[in-house]
């Protein structure tokens, strides 16, 4: 149980700082010095983050049976910006 909760913390973390790489580095790249391809390349490796984000997110709420409502915070929180930070915070009580 616990292995899978730390994975999910873990791959939370990571896809966080791979939204904020996408939008201060890759976005400044391709509007500011014309290089489309810096958000091809971080917006394909936030996708696969946030898959694999999606997919651990299930598996710990299944192995650590916490509530759904918080499996549905967790959720909404990767949506917001810096949302990571909260569900950091909220994922050791499980781990």
């Amino acid at each position: 149980m616990k292995n899978s909760v730390k994975k999910f913390g873990l791959v939370n973390s990571i896809e966080g700082y791979s939204y904020l790489l996408l939008v201060f580095v890759a976005m400044p790249m391709k509007y500011a010095f014309g290089y489309p391809m810096a958000v091809k390349i971080a917006g394909m490796i936030h996708g696969v983050l946030f898959m694999l984000f999606c997919l651990l997110l299930v598996k710990a709420w299944i192995d650590s049976k916490w509530a759904f409502s918080e499996n549905i915070i967790f959720f909404v929180a990767s949506l917001i910006p810096f949302g990571t930070f909260y569900t950091k915070s909220k994922i050791k009580a499980y781990e």
